[in-house]
């Protein structure tokens, strides 16, 4: 069946780049290591990260399987993962999901280990990965969704310039149960902040 539009990247485009170191602020955007394996699975340990997630880990070797997963992803253009690293010590996650080459779009997701909380982590990560995103990949749209308890992500997609879009009703499962959720967006044109 015919295209009515072309897509916005052809697919290929965004595996052939092969998946960047980024600096920012500080901070380095680096692919994850197996070394990386106790660090996650202290992540996804701690009961502040897994109350707005849906899955734990319960051993190194589920740590060791997550963190080679995102090679395929990445190859797959759907989904990618790096490491927030300070002075070489993983301190959190960024990445984009739900990855449309078709749409121009990625969906931004980010933790950080409690350690490092309250340093603007997870928004200068976010913004690295944002520019990143816009300048290199050239994408149109990035969004962020966190549940409305989730104050935290919400002063994250603030302080980055996303705009609130509105809330979703009961469309986050967690551990507790349905959440309704914010949705915030930036366009590669509202880049006058970033």
């Amino acid at each position: 069946m015919p295209l009515l539009v072309s897509p916005a990247h052809p697919a290929g485009m965004l595996k052939s780049l092969r998946q960047p170191t980024i600096d920012g602020d500080g901070l380095v955007l680096r692919p994850w290591h197996a070394s990386d394996a106790e660090v996650v699975k202290a992540a996804f340990d701690c009961p502040d990260i897994q109350r707005w997630h849906a899955r734990r880990m319960d051993s190194r070797d589920e740590a060791l399987a997550w963190i080679e997963g995102w090679e395929s992803l990445w190859d797959d253009e759907t989904d990618a993962s790096w490491a927030i690293a300070v002075e070489d010590r993983v301190v959190g996650q960024v990445g984009l999901r739900s990855v449309s080459l078709f749409e121009s779009s990625a969906e931004l997701s980010y933790w950080v280990l409690p350690a490092a909380r309250g340093a603007g982590v997870a928004a200068r990560a976010a913004f690295a990965l944002t520019r990143w995103s816009f300048d290199v990949v050239g994408l149109h749209r990035i969004f962020l969704r966190h549940s409305t308890g989730n104050l935290a992500s919400c002063r994250v997609a603030t302080k980055l310039g996303f705009s609130d879009e509105g809330t979703q009703r009961g469309v986050l499962l967690h551990a507790d149960g349905w959440h309704d959720a914010h949705t915030h967006a930036r366009l590669r044109t509202d880049r006058s902040s970033l």
